[in-house]
């Protein structure tokens, strides 16, 4: 798999739905840690994901801790509107975990402020706008990552 999909506590079963359908799409793994704001059973979650669900390799974790422990060896970078790098200037790496916090308020303080060396943000170009939609944003950054890993 080329890239690692992380959504830490997501909140929206339609953009988990449809982030699944991208992981596919992509050939990526896709990482969720609790806890959700919504129910795997969510008709929502299922509608968005489709049919799909069932083709994606989804990894379970309970909570951001046990994410972190289980996968400290690997290479992590994390998208905030707060970072101050580009997505672009991220140096894409295969099996590279991409890291995305909930959509009311992104990634946890703490780990923005640990991992601000990795800490890279989508530029909006519109002063009224302080964040794109979640599964956008992913988007975003997974072709991007396979554009550069040439795949």
């Amino acid at each position: 798999m080329p890239l690692n999909i992380v959504l830490i506590e997501p909140e929206i079963p339609n953009n988990t739905g449809n982030i699944g359908r991208l992981a596919l799409a992509s050939g990526s793994n896709l990482h969720l840690v609790k806890p959700f704001g919504f129910e795997l059973s969510d008709k929502r979650l299922k509608r968005a994901g489709l049919d799909y669900w069932q083709h994606l390799n989804v990894i379970y974790y309970d909570n951001l801790d046990d994410f972190l422990i289980k996968n400290k060896e690997a290479n992590m970078v994390f998208l905030s509107s707060h970072g101050s790098k580009k997505h672009w200037n991220i140096n894409f790496k295969d099996n590279m975990f991409l890291v995305f916090g909930k959509e009311s308020v992104g990634l946890p303080k703490s780990l923005i402020k640990d991992k601000e060396e990795k800490l890279f943000k989508i530029p909006l170009y519109h002063t009224e706008i302080r964040s794109l939609n979640l599964a956008n944003a992913v988007g975003i950054c997974v072709y991007e990552g396979l554009r550069q890993l040439d795949l």
